[in-house]
């Protein structure tokens, strides 16, 4: 059996946090492996969890008018599959399909948020690594763009 406590405690996601703090999302994280041509999410559908690559590679893709689907972003060991959940409307803004056998921890966001509510520091912590996610994500998205848009 998988000691998922000690999984999370080893991710850079949670690398800083107390192990206290974190041990307790545990419960909220479950182990999956998924297929290369699997979808860990499609755009548009309700964003109720977020994944933490932990083996494997997953492409975020859009689709873009005039070009079909485009990879913005190719995610790895460490990456974290699923921002979306942070932030009203909670529904994906891409999709995510697995490029080859890929291993993750599914975090269940009503556990995780349950967590923020009893633990509003470990709350903080993880808010703020996720908005550095974002912003990341949000350059990638924009250099993306350009070499889409841009002129030939």
């Amino acid at each position: 059996m998988l000691d998922l406590e000690a999984l999370i405690d080893g991710q850079a996601l949670f690398r800083g946090i107390p192990a206290h703090r974190v041990r307790p999302l545990a419960v909220c994280a479950r182990s999956r492996v998924y297929a290369p041509g699997r979808w860990l999410l499609r755009e548009g559908e309700a964003a109720k969890a977020f994944f933490l690559l932990l083996q494997g590679h997953v492409a975020l893709e859009l689709m873009t008018p005039g070009h079909g689907i485009r990879s913005i972003a190719t995610l790895g060991p460490g990456d974290v599959a699923g921002v979306s959940w942070v932030a009203p409307p909670y529904r994906w803004q891409f999709d995510a399909r697995v490029l080859e056998p890929t291993h993750v921890l599914v975090f269940d966001v009503a556990c995780v948020r349950a967590c923020f509510v009893a633990d509003a520091t470990l709350g903080l912590e993880v808010m703020q690594r996720f908005a550095a996610i974002l912003a990341q994500r949000l350059q990638s998205a924009r250099l993306h763009m350009l070499d889409v848009y841009g002129p030939a």
